[in-house]
């Protein structure tokens, strides 16, 4: 049988463990000289029942992420009546630019001109603007790709300006990921102010592309530290995920 209690415990748990997260990002915030306001919560709810999406909008979350299109696509429909902002943030498949197109607010990982192109041609279809990241590889050497998706940062400027002239589609910033190897392996702090001098520079030619995507629930403290607008934080919000079946 259901406990008809464990929706309300399951609501508690979330309660508490946003809260945490909260208090984490504002004290990052505090420490480093920054406002609270100056940084996002992205809750990644990946593997996670769209129940679990409803509790967070009844507290206040805002912005959700998926990095499986098989599963945001599901969820977004089943939640269209939330007031939420959807993230795409795992490595994308040209053949699922349409799909992802109907409900994504915003693709973070942006990272070969093939899906520029797909992302501008199914954008463009539906009458949508798409916000998109360029997702930088910090383990990539020049002109390689980095083992959990992403282009060297030579290449960002390449990419960043198809971007921009790509139809349907909006230049909003970049993102990346701690590298598991590397240079930057093991420290995600001086990883994340290198992502920081490359946006930087990429402001210098296109000043709106300004959000910097960095962090998740073991790094979030150090990437707020960094200067990262928006930090992606599954289990830390959420708890460990389900097995995928």
């Amino acid at each position: 049988m259901n406990d008809p209690a464990a929706p309300e415990d399951r609501a508690a748990q979330l309660a508490a463990n946003l809260s945490r997260v909260e208090e984490r990002i504002a004290a990052a915030c505090a420490a480093s000289g920054r406002d609270r306001e100056d940084v996002t919560l992205i809750v990644v709810t990946k593997t996670h029942p769209a129940h679990d999406v409803r509790l967070l909008a009844g507290l206040g979350v805002r912005e959700v992420a998926e990095n499986r299109d098989q599963d945001a696509a599901r969820k977004a429909a089943e939640c269209a009546d939330l007031p939420l902002r959807w993230h795409f943030v795992g490595q994308l498949q040209t053949n699922k630019a349409r799909s992802v197109v109907r409900y994504a607010d915003h693709v973070h990982s942006v990272d070969r001109p093939r899906l520029v192109d797909a992302l501008s041609t199914a954008a463009t279809a539906a009458g949508r603007q798409l916000g998109c990241l360029v997702q930088v590889a910090l383990d990539a050497g020049s002109g390689a790709r980095g083992e959990r998706g992403g282009v060297a940062p030579d290449a960002v400027g390449a990419l960043a300006d198809a971007v921009a002239a790509a139809e349907g589609l909006r230049l909003d910033g970049l993102m990346t990921v701690a590298p598991l190897s590397g240079a930057y392996a093991g420290q995600p702090r001086a990883a994340f102010d290198r992502l920081v001098e490359i946006s930087s520079r990429l402001r210098e030619t296109h000043p709106a592309a300004n959000m910097v995507s960095a962090g998740m629930s073991q790094d979030l403290d150090e990437a707020v530290a960094a200067g990262a607008t928006h930090v992606r934080v599954g289990t830390a919000v959420l708890g460990v995920r389900p097995r995928l079946r």
